[in-house]
């Protein structure tokens, strides 16, 4: 029998602010995708046992691409292992717009297809209060 929570995905989309700016370049640092990950990551949660729960860990994190202040970001998250009280998500963040300020102070465009920056693996685990009695 296949868990309804398998394959659940989340998908939130944010507007990076030139504040999150660390860099030169307006580059932004790899541990904002992280946080990102981490939201995106609770509201699995939420969907999936009606808890928050909590971030046990990430495996395999990857950053392919910068992400730049002025971007517009896409952050998935998708189940793809469930235990008694833990759940392996697959996470991606990827631009999905980005500022041309080569063009001028406001210029932006869609990307398409998006850049992938940050693609991981993360582990979110439940309360047992929270976790179904058919598990």
């Amino acid at each position: 029998m296949t868990d309804a929570r398998l394959g659940v995905t989340v998908t939130h989309r944010r507007y990076v602010p030139y504040s999150h700016a660390h860099y030169a370049g307006n580059l932004v640092d790899g541990a904002y995708a992280l946080g990102l990950f981490g939201d995106v990551a609770t509201e699995v949660c939420i969907h999936t046992d009606g808890d928050e729960g909590l971030f046990a860990g990430y495996a395999d994190v990857r950053f392919h691409a910068p992400i730049h202040a002025g971007d517009v970001v896409q952050v998935t998250a998708r189940v793809t292992r469930v235990g008694t009280r833990s759940r392996t998500l697959e996470l991606e963040c990827a631009v999905v717009c980005r500022g041309r300020p080569d063009r001028s102070a406001s210029a932006a465009e869609v990307l398409d297809p998006p850049i992938v920056a940050v693609t991981a693996t993360g582990t979110v685990v439940v309360p047992a209060a929270s976790v179904s009695r058919e598990e």
